[in-house]
């Protein structure tokens, strides 16, 4: 392995005149330092990042965790950090938590054993007040960003998250204009607060239009295809026939979609669909669908911004949520309803 012994020694100079070098120290020439530079490159070496976080008592680590790997919307999300962090001399620590709490849990910890400067967490959502992991987290003061909104138990970090009841509230007026009035609303987990933000801005928009909130207009799903053929076979089994359905994600619009098609049913002409999330299924469809499209990248590197902030000014400095808007996307899933619906 080369060391600065050796670099130095084939440059002529002190070790500590090859260390200043290739710290960009200001006290080192720049011929010295590009000279000393090349001759790192071409005798390869590599920095020992242990002995560089002794130094510094940074270890130059983030920790990101996403419940999974295979949940499209983290895709471009985890592109844009990692590709941000890279730029400002960060690795990237990745774990799933696969929605499990003890995972999280057990993730969070390799992190901080790692010493990692920072924590970029998609929380695990549940109805506990409180979670022993978050509150050493904060006991710690390790800089730490919430993807999503906050839940009880982690309520005092920021969080970099969407503008969720705006959104929703957006696409279901987008129904509300092109004519419907029978609305079916396929909800989220109940835990997750994300989830409680769409629903309400659907009732939102129901109330701004002088429509009637049904009960019985709005069915449990969840974040799956699998969930959203569930909740519409549900929905036509107790004979509930909308003109629109709004779904809480794309996955979930999806199954919808697929219920109605197998039952008989046309898309748009008999029933409108809409999601949330604007995945690449929802573009590429069968009937490519209306959604919102939730600003991924951006999301991603606005979470790197409000990072870097922390770990320059420090956690008491905590700012408060970054909220961002989403826009809706209009394809082929909706339509004004029949007249004969109406």
């Amino acid at each position: 392995m080369v060391r600065l012994k050796d670099i130095a020694q084939s440059a002529g100079v002190s070790i500590m005149t090859v260390s200043k070098a290739l710290r960009d120290e200001p006290d080192v020439s720049p011929a010295t330092k590009g000279r000393i530079k090349l001759l790192a490159v071409q005798m390869g070496y590599v920095p020992d990042s242990s002995a560089q976080g002794l130094r510094t008592r940074t270890t130059r680590l983030l920790g990101l965790l996403i419940p999974a790997p295979t949940n499209p919307i983290y895709a471009r999300i985890v592109f844009a950090i990692e590709e941000r962090a890279r730029e400002l001399g960060y690795d990237l620590l990745i774990a799933h938590s696969l929605n499990k709490p003890e995972r999280e849990e057990e993730a969070l910890k390799r992190f901080l054993a790692r010493r990692v400067d920072g924590l970029l967490i998609t929380p695990v959502y549940r109805f506990e007040a409180d979670s022993r992991i978050y509150q050493e987290i904060a006991a710690r003061k390790i800089p730490t960003i919430l993807l999503g909104p906050p839940a009880p138990f982690c309520r005092q970090f920021p969080s970099v998250e969407i503008e969720e009841t705006l959104a929703s509230h957006n696409a279901t007026r987008h129904l509300v204009q092109l004519g419907h009035r029978k609305i079916a609303y396929l909800t989220g987990p109940p835990a997750t607060p994300w989830a409680h933000e769409r629903f309400e801005g659907y009732r939102r928009a129901l109330r701004e239009a002088d429509i009637e909130v049904d009960d019985r207009m709005v069915f449990a799903a969840g974040t799956t295809i699998e969930d959203g053929i569930k909740a519409t076979l549900q929905m036509l089994n107790e004979g509930i026939h909308p003109t629109a359905i709004q779904a809480v994600n794309d996955l979930v619009a999806v199954g919808a979609a697929e219920t109605m098609l197998a039952q008989g049913f046309k898309i748009p002409a008999d029933v409108s669909i809409i999601g949330f999330g604007n995945i690449l299924v929802a573009e590429f469809y069968k009937v490519p669908l209306t959604t919102v499209s939730q600003p991924k990248h951006r999301l991603g590197m606005v979470a790197m911004e409000a990072m870097m902030n922390l770990i320059r000014t420090g956690v008491e400095g905590n700012s408060p949520a970054r909220k961002l808007v989403a826009e809706l996307v209009e394809r082929k899933s909706c339509s004004p309803p029949r007249p004969a619906a109406t």
